[in-house]
């Protein structure tokens, strides 16, 4: 285990409501076959590169990180079958929910990381990754906090490492604050701004996550922004 790993805190929420009677039968009896392997420190001490044979066939590697409910990560295995999506998310009921949404979807090509990216980040080839999601991350809005946000130094250039020159990483937020720091903070960590829109201005393969009908109906705007990764 590196001091790296060892040192690490973790700060966003892992348990929430009562999981329904459902809820326990997914993670019970879901979870373990589209868990990705050797992703944990405990499953993986030495940290050895991921075999992505979990996908089949030479396909792009997607990735979204903390996917909520699971919505919009569904969508977009169903969208592009010929793509693996791994969705990171360390909040069981989030979890839970996503896997009564790939049962009914009958989606399969994902694969889940119940836990902090970061871990999935350590594992990952370098340069393996097409594309990466950010839908409406935690915002931490007290100003003590923002270096808790995944757009800082820490988590951008992990992000980068594992991301192919010429990869796309979208980012959707409610909060300005966070609009403003990923334009500040993305660009360093090696990527390129290629469009930024607010409402109406969504990417034309975008679901809306119930984080941002949330937000609308209580008057906040989204934004989008789109980066790739520079060669």
């Amino acid at each position: 285990m590196s001091d790296q790993t060892e040192r690490r805190n973790f700060y966003g929420r892992v348990h929430g409501k009562t999981l329904r009677a459902s809820q326990k039968d997914y993670l019970a009896h879901d979870l373990e076959t589209l868990r990705l392997p050797g992703v944990t420190v405990e499953d993986n001490p030495s940290r050895a590169p991921l075999d992505l044979a979990v996908f089949p066939g030479a396909r792009p590697l997607w990735v979204e990180v903390g996917f909520g409910g699971g919505e919009h990560l569904v969508h977009m295995a169903a969208r592009y079958p010929e793509v693996g999506i791994i969705g990171c998310e360390p909040f069981v009921n989030g979890v839970a929910m996503l896997l009564g949404k790939i049962r009914a979807a009958g989606v399969r090509n994902l694969a889940i990381h119940p836990g902090d990216v970061r871990d999935l980040f350590d594992v990952l080839p370098a340069a393996s990754v097409d594309k990466v999601f950010l839908n409406y991350p935690d915002p931490w809005p007290k100003a003590r906090h923002h270096r808790r946000r995944f757009v800082t130094p820490g988590y951008l250039a992990l992000l980068a490492r594992v991301m192919k020159p010429g990869a796309e990483f979208r980012v959707a937020t409610d909060i300005p604050d966070y609009v403003r720091q990923t334009l500040e903070e993305v660009p360093h960590a090696g990527f390129v701004l290629e469009h930024q829109a607010g409402e109406g201005g969504a990417w034309e393969d975008w679901l809306s996550t119930r984080y941002e009908q949330k937000a609308l109906r209580e008057g906040r705007a989204p934004h989008y922004l789109t980066f790739r990764r520079a060669a």
